[in-house]
């Protein structure tokens, strides 16, 4: 049996190997945008390694709700005309960037950093959820709001941070689930019809 020969050189099969790390790109998409990179070496390359570099050695991670900043308290964190009194949790940052970018929600953020998963040997000290006790049992704080994914992982994480919180007696509500806006219900999966018919309520 011939051994699998090598065409690029070690130097660009180790940025394809670091690209495909990447969530979203498997291994042909990694060799894809590797070559578009050095294709456009002055122009694409260069300045993302410069932003990479930048990135790598000011962002940091806000000790108070877990975002990503330059600074610490985060900006988020320390903005005024915010309500201190609504703790909005999130499992990642990009869930945290979707609802600013909506820009539906006014109070603060605590992202957990992830969501339960026995499969992944994540469990609840893996999370930041004592950071979000600690916070929600400040003077103030008149509810905290799950927004958390409607997937099995998504309701287990919300059942233990339900119950970590209910001591404090602070009132724990979830983002309703069921037919999204211009959804058509014969295109609907079982469970979102099922959330549906369960968080439905009086017109």
């Amino acid at each position: 049996m011939r051994s699998k020969t090598t065409v690029a050189s070690p130097e660009i099969e180790t940025l394809i190997g670091l690209l495909a790390k990447v969530p979203g790109l498997g291994p042909r998409s990694a060799r894809r945008a590797a070559l578009q990179l050095l294709k456009k070496r002055e122009t694409l390359m260069k300045p993302l390694a410069d932003a990479m570099a930048v990135a790598a050695a000011s962002v940091k991670t806000c000790s108070a709700c877990g975002a990503l900043d330059t600074r610490d308290p985060c900006g988020l964190c320390t903005a005024p005309g915010r309500d201190d009194g609504l703790i909005c949790v999130v499992a990642d940052i990009q869930d945290l960037w979707a609802l600013e970018r909506a820009g539906v929600f006014r109070g603060r953020y605590h992202v957990l950093g992830g969501l339960l998963s026995a499969l992944d040997g994540v469990g609840p000290d893996d999370l930041l959820i004592a950071g979000l006790v600690a916070r929600a049992s400040q003077d103030g704080v008149r509810e905290v709001i799950l927004a958390l994914s409607a997937t099995v992982d998504g309701q287990t994480t919300a059942h233990v941070v339900t119950e970590r919180l209910a001591p404090l007696g602070v009132p724990v509500t979830r983002l309703a689930h069921g037919v999204p806006i211009g959804g058509e219900l014969e295109l609907l999966d079982d469970g979102t019809l099922f959330a549906a018919l369960q968080s439905r309520r009086p017109l």
